[in-house]
């Protein structure tokens, strides 16, 4: 089993930053691919960022490319995600996810684990 707890969320002003943290316990961390989703009310969870164990590439959604930036650090079995020039629809639950395999998926069922979530609200 692993844990991950999520942290970092809060209320920010559209244009303003915040930087997730997901802290991984119970497995070798190093070994997964970690991604981020999120979810809106009344939306289906959605694919954010992944960055993969092997080597270390990332990929994100569309929509956060050029403002949100995944980084992992495995000696502190931690991924973050920074984001900055944040919008309204930015509004979510962010939820840290891992999945034992070398390749990035954006479809969340192929994620072993879950945290929390934490949520993220983007003032206009």
């Amino acid at each position: 089993q692993m844990q991950l707890v999520e942290s970092g969320g809060g209320l920010v002003q559209a244009g303003g930053s915040l930087r997730l943290s997901c802290a991984a316990t119970g497995r070798r961390f190093s070994s997964y691919t970690m991604g981020w989703f999120r979810q809106a009310p009344g939306k289906e969870r959605d694919f954010v960022a992944a960055s993969r164990w092997s080597d270390g590439s990332t990929d994100y959604a569309d929509s956060v490319k050029g403002r949100f930036t995944i980084a992992r650090d495995n000696a502190e079995n931690t991924v973050y995600l920074q984001m900055n020039s944040l919008k309204p629809e930015d509004t979510a639950v962010y939820y840290c996810a891992a999945k034992n395999a070398a390749w990035i998926s954006a479809v969340p069922r192929t994620y072993d684990y879950w945290g929390q979530g934490t949520q993220v609200t983007v003032s206009s």
